[in-house]
């Protein structure tokens, strides 16, 4: 265990270091005591390079030193120097290597103002408990204001400064002034009245409340409770820019927009002309453009429509189908002249094929050849016939001389069966009372067998 930090035990009571009770002191004053505001003179005033101030704070009594860190003390508006009466803002604390019992101031103000400066903490917090400094209630600035109304003094520094802006910025946007005294007694109320003043006219999109620097006194009128609440139920959005960039009010803290100055407020409620000039060539090349595109394309369908309509007029395609009938009557002619060709050109040939294989001249030559035919087939038929007529006078000659007719005509008879005409050249091959037929030379007989003699028998 650190022997720093380690507790110590006897066998009766227990013993802790030093740097634990100083941090548990630290500890008990940081926790257990709020921020205050101290009175008093400025004494053993230090400022080391780091940027921090280091004092004591003296009254004729009692002394108790302090420390102002740099990110702190930059926002004093006076130079602190020694025997000078301020009063400080801070909490309670303890630098433990030494066991200094210390005040770490987070404000500086000079004494005269210490009061004021208490009465404003107070109205702080109650406003901010009952949650008007809420970033949820306060209303957007518009983009473009069409008039801006200023309430402040027609007379003072912070009027011209808003003008000078406005001018330089956006010098179209109107703006309307509406006087008040911003300081003295009667100046919150005046300004009171003339937010609703500002209100009921409904002549502006948009409130700033403005006036230039002062000490604490000087801007007391914009740290009114009444006020506060009025800049909170206003209906307008509302700008407060009250003295400079150190000093803060009420008003700033209620109000919907805070602007460190009066000039930085104007440049809050105005756009730069310049940009919205770029803006608005480049939105207006834009324009151009797509315009262009659009009249190309919306030419480009039109053109499609005329070339669509044209095609499809009544007209057009009347000329169309003409021109077609034309083309299909030409068409039909040459074909019809070119069938024709070809027909004629067939039949002449089939005329010199017919020709060629007339069977005229087959015909001709058949009949010639026909009758050569039957000139030859003629003399043929004389020459075999006389041949013939020679074989046969000769085969008659030789038959006569052979045939049995020859017989016959030398009184000899044929005897034959009448049935079947066989030769009978046998007597017995008959018998008595058979029928026969004798063939004589001239004629024939017809008789029957009434007795049959064979050769041997015969007398």
């Amino acid at each position: 265990m650190n022997a720093s930090t380690s507790t110590t035990s006897t066998a009766d009571r227990p013993v802790i270091t030093v740097s634990r009770l100083n941090r548990e002191v630290r500890e008990l004053l940081e926790q257990g005591l709020p921020p205050v505001w101290v009175e008093g003179e400025l004494s053993n005033l230090a400022r080391p390079a780091s940027g921090h101030l280091y004092f004591s704070l003296k009254d004729d009594r009692a002394q108790i030193r302090c420390a102002m860190f740099r990110s702190r003390n930059q926002l004093v508006r006076f130079r602190p120097e020694n025997g000078q009466q301020v009063v400080v803002r801070g909490r309670i604390g303890l630098y433990e290597p030494r066991g200094d019992y210390q005040l770490i101031v987070e404000s500086m103000e000079e004494a005269g103002d210490g009061a004021l400066r208490r009465q404003f903490e107070a109205l702080r917090q109650k406003l901010e408990a009952e949650g008007l400094f809420a970033a949820d209630r306060k209303r957007a600035l518009p983009t473009l204001p069409r008039r801006i109304g200023v309430i402040t003094s027609p007379s003072g520094a912070a009027v011209r400064d808003v003008l000078q802006v406005l001018q330089r910025r956006f010098p179209a946007i109107p703006v309307l002034i509406y006087p008040v005294p911003v300081q003295g007694k009667e100046a919150a109320q005046a300004i009171r009245a003339m937010l609703a003043h500002a209100v009921e006219r409904a002549e502006v999109d948009v409130l700033l409340l403005t006036r230039g620097g002062g000490s604490l006194e000087d801007l007391w009128s914009f740290n009114d409770e009444a006020l506060a609440r009025a800049i909170a139920d206003c209906p307008l959005p509302v700008v407060s820019a009250v003295g400079h960039e150190v000093d803060v009010t009420i008003a700033d803290l209620v109000a919907d927009r805070r602007a460190p100055t009066p000039s930085a407020a104007a440049e809050l409620l105005s756009p730069d002309s310049a940009a919205w000039m770029r803006q608005f060539e480049t939105a207006a090349e834009r324009l151009q453009f797509v315009q262009e595109r659009r009249q190309q394309q919306e030419a480009q369908r039109l053109d499609h429509l005329l070339k669509r309509l044209q095609q499809q007029h009544p007209g057009r395609r009347l000329r169309e189908h003409g021109q077609r009938l034309k083309e299909l009557g030409v068409r039909l002619d040459q074909a019809w002249r070119t069938g024709q060709r070809l027909r004629f050109t067939a039949l002449e040939q089939a005329r010199s094929r017919l020709g060629s294989a007339s069977p005229g001249r087959d015909i001709i030559r058949g009949r010639e050849r026909t009758d050569d035919l039957k000139r030859r087939l003629n003399a043929a038929q004389h020459h075999l016939l006389e041949r013939s007529r020679e074989r046969l006078g000769a085969v008659t000659r030789t038959l006569e001389t052979v045939s049995p007719l020859a017989t016959v005509s030398r009184g000899y008879a044929i005897v034959q069966r009448p049935d079947d005409g066989a030769v009978i050249r046998n007597a017995k091959d008959l018998n008595p009372g058979d029928p026969f037929t004798a063939r004589l030379a001239q004629g024939r007989i017809h008789g029957r067998v009434e007795r049959v003699h064979d050769e041997e028998n015969w007398t």
